[in-house]
């Protein structure tokens, strides 16, 4: 996201300079904003129909009493952003029969045997038992791969190494998997030509009858994503789209824009390697990432969900703070993922103030103490005050650190013990006055 997000910055920082909007003013914000479009690889005739409107809410909109115009201006490009994007209605990720069948299309490299493990373990999490099945009979490593992240996640797994027929593949997984709420088919991304793809596609289709036909594409790609999309369309319906690799490209905004065009629906995007990097595409979210205005709304919820699953909460209520209760802590924070993506739902004027070397090193240092707490006895993490400098030389050797780095990682410890206790306090006087604390 973060590339994408810096095609903008320049755009909001000349936006939050101004005091009033007159035409050289606007003719600024338009060229800055169509140069912005221009660099995500946003469809030109997008570009045009785009800023037109923005532009013509820009002279004719006035900002709500107590609004300023900046931001108000901001929230104009925010808003037609959205409606570019496909637009503020929900994604639906409901699985309305079961067994529930997702058919995986997408052109070889666009990462979609590694979306088909991103999704079954997406809801695995939310309590559905997903079973993958591999029909790619052309590229013998999309077997290999598919299975190993089904074993990595724990999900059962259907495919033929040596098979040739991907339609019979597809007919004897669908028989094989039973007890699972959920299917998802990975077709081929190559063959012989296009026309041949496109017709063992339709095949599967038609011997599979899937509930949804989902598209897997490469954000690199930008608005070639229309081409994509428009191809497979012609040989079978597309419900949805998985666009993948969002995190390392600032052509993204064109892919998403170009199969918005297509009228096909952005579901999920990728937003890492990591089996556990899919996120369902929210244009309103996202809008307000790439814009610097964060969203800590996904924050708090992923933060909550961690802090519930290692029940850090209770630990924090009741006041018990020991290196156990501080290692949970820490393998919470990791779960998050690496700081840099946490970073990016942060509003600007947060995120500014934290440097690229500070996240490096508080990633680096997270990683380092979860090695010394594993070097630990169970008696060490419970009883910190045994400690001594013999015990910090075992555990420094062990976790492959310096003593300094155990006795820093101690020291953010006592840190925490005590916000730990201040939380605590708080918490108490909330309950007595019958509200929580804020921040």
């Amino acid at each position: 996201m973060r590339p994408l997000a810096e095609l903008f910055s320049k755009l909001i920082d000349k936006i939050r300079g101004i005091d009033y909007l007159d035409e050289q003013v606007l003719t600024e914000i338009t060229r800055e904003l169509q140069r912005s479009l221009l660099k995500a690889d946003v469809p030109l005739d997008l570009i045009k129909s785009f800023t037109d409107r923005a532009v013509q809410r820009m002279k004719e909109e006035r900002p709500p009493p107590g609004i300023p115009l900046k931001d108000y201006v901001i929230y104009i490009i925010y808003d037609e952003l959205v409606r570019l994007l496909g637009g503020e209605a929900e994604v639906n990720v409901g699985i309305p029969k079961r067994p529930y069948v997702i058919m995986l299309l997408g052109v070889e490299g666009s990462g979609k045997t590694t979306t088909a493990a991103k999704i079954a373990l997406f809801y695995l999490k939310r309590g559905v038992k997903p079973g993958l099945i591999e029909t790619d009979t052309i590229r013998p490593a999309a077997y290999d791969q598919l299975r190993q992240l089904a074993e990595k996640i724990g999900v059962p797994f259907y495919g033929e190494r040596e098979g040739r027929d991907a339609v019979e593949i597809a007919k004897r997984g669908l028989a094989s998997l039973k007890n699972v709420d959920l299917v998802i088919v990975d077709t081929a991304g190559r063959h012989r030509n296009e026309q041949a793809l496109l017709e063992e596609v339709r095949a599967i289709y038609e011997a599979v009858k899937p509930d949804e036909v989902m598209l897997v594409v490469d954000a690199t790609v930008g608005r070639q994503a229309a081409a994509q999309a428009e191809a497979f369309m012609k040989y079978v319906p597309v419900h949805s789209v998985a666009i993948t690799k969002m995190d390392s490209t600032a052509r993204g905004g064109g892919a998403l824009a170009a199969v918005a065009k297509t009228g096909a629906r952005v579901k999920f995007i990728g937003v890492g390697e990591g089996v556990d990097e899919l996120e369902l595409f929210n244009a309103r979210k996202f809008v307000a990432r790439v814009l610097g205005m964060g969203d800590l709304e996904s924050l708090v919820e992923r933060v909550k969900a961690v802090l519930e699953e290692e029940k850090i909460l209770e630990d924090l209520e009741s006041g018990r703070m020991d290196l156990l209760s501080f290692k949970k802590q820490l393998d919470a924070l990791l779960k998050l993922g690496p700081l840099s993506k946490i970073m990016e739902l942060l509003p600007g004027t947060l995120a500014s103030k934290i440097s690229e070397e500070q996240i490096e090193l508080s990633q680096k240092n997270l990683k380092k103490w979860r090695a010394i707490l594993s070097s630990m006895t169970k008696e060490e993490l419970k009883d910190p005050s045994i400690l001594n400098a013999s015990r910090i030389r075992r555990i420094a050797i062990g976790a492959g650190v310096t003593p300094k780095d155990v006795k820093d990682m101690l020291r953010a410890y006592e840190a925490m013990k005590r916000m730990s206790k201040a939380l605590r306090r708080q918490y108490r006087l909330a309950s007595r006055r019958g509200g929580i604390p804020q921040p």
